[in-house]
């Protein structure tokens, strides 16, 4: 039920970035598409870079990943669109979703993403490290050890529908701040997601070559902008 479910979501997520963004091919990227090992990315107008990274290593490892994150344009101070979930056969070990802010705490868009999803509460709550607590909102979601259907579905659903309401409303925000004021946040942004120690360990788990977590994990993971 759980890998069936998420094999949907994943469908789910790429129709709404089919729908409203344009595929390119990402310079270095073609290395990290293999079987079991998938990146695709996306832009529009006002979303610089839409990345779905989604390991399938359910035969080999009994384990299936994915990583959705969206970065909004450098002269737009909106917030970045995440969403990141393991799992293994009978439970989803965590599942991570937010709009982090990035110039504005107190982003509209961030407060929307915390007033709306607040009625879910995990059934248990995963403790964030301390550069997490950095750039992620106070209303992201953290949930650990998801094995009932009914939890799983909620999740699912809050995925594709903020990331629904997140490409509606993003380009709102378009040009109201200044590009290297947005660099600057971005890249703070990516330095504090390249300390997950977590990150590059399940790759290895997954049985990624070693050579090549290295590299996506600093050039292509959450790149910093030079």
């Amino acid at each position: 039920m759980i890998w069936e479910r998420l094999v949907k979501l994943e469908k789910e997520i790429i129709e709404v970035l089919d729908k409203h963004l344009v595929e390119y091919n990402e310079p270095g990227m073609d290395r990290f598409n293999k079987p079991g090992w998938t990146n695709r990315t996306w832009s529009n107008m006002s979303i610089r870079r839409a990345h779905v990274d989604v390991v399938d290593a359910r035969e080999s490892k009994g384990l299936w990943m994915a990583h959705i994150c969206l970065f909004p344009m450098l002269e737009n101070g909106g917030p970045i669109y995440g969403f990141d979930v393991i799992a293994g056969k009978k439970k989803v070990t965590g599942c991570f979703h937010d709009f982090s802010p990035l110039l504005l705490k107190e982003h509209p868009l961030t407060k929307y993403f915390i007033e709306e999803n607040k009625w879910f509460k995990p059934s248990k709550e995963r403790v964030l490290p301390d550069w997490a607590k950095a750039i992620f909102s106070k209303g992201m979601i953290a949930a650990g050890n998801i094995t009932e259907e009914r939890e799983l579905n909620q999740v699912c659903t809050l995925a594709v529908s903020n990331l629904n309401t997140y490409i509606d409303k993003i380009s709102h925000y378009n040009s109201d701040s200044k590009r290297e004021d947005v660099i600057r946040a971005q890249n703070f942004y990516c330095e504090h997601q390249q300390q997950n120690p977590h990150t590059p360990r399940t790759m290895k788990s997954l049985g990624l070559p070693e050579d090549d977590i290295k590299l996506f994990c600093a050039d292509n993971l959450f790149p910093t902008i030079k």
